[in-house]
């Protein structure tokens, strides 16, 4: 029997096979072995609603995340009133929507997290 030997695959966020960029903020896709993860980076000022909502025709976001908060602070705020702070460390799951979440950068260091779920389609129309 013939078996194809399967290489490993290095990518890095240096070289992302997307950038989606948008008014204090840009979200990098990298695709690998089968996974799309992105890694976001806001500037203080940043919020959902206002940044990247009117970009793709939504006033809150319904894209499911699972990630990894690298470094900063930022909110994922429940259209229910819950706001969670999402800080360096955590791992994070938001459910997908409607009716959706806010989220905005808190302080004035940038917020950077990695996305293991929902990459794909998130800030995108």
């Amino acid at each position: 029997m013939l078996m194809l030997a399967i290489e490993p695959v290095l990518k890095s966020f240096e070289d992302p096979d997307e950038v989606r960029i948008f008014e204090k903020g840009k979200f990098e896709i990298v695709n690998i072995g089968g996974m799309t993860i992105g890694r976001a980076t806001y500037q203080p000022g940043w919020k959902w609603s206002l940044h990247v909502g009117p970009k793709v025709g939504a006033s809150l976001c319904n894209v499911e995340h699972i990630g990894l908060v690298l470094s900063g602070c930022a909110t994922a705020a429940m259209k229910d009133g819950i706001i969670h702070e999402l800080r360096a460390g955590k791992l994070f799951y938001i459910p997908p929507g409607p009716p959706g979440h806010d989220s905005w950068v808190v302080g004035d260091e940038p917020y950077v997290s990695l996305h293991f779920l929902g990459a794909s389609g998130y800030a995108a129309k």
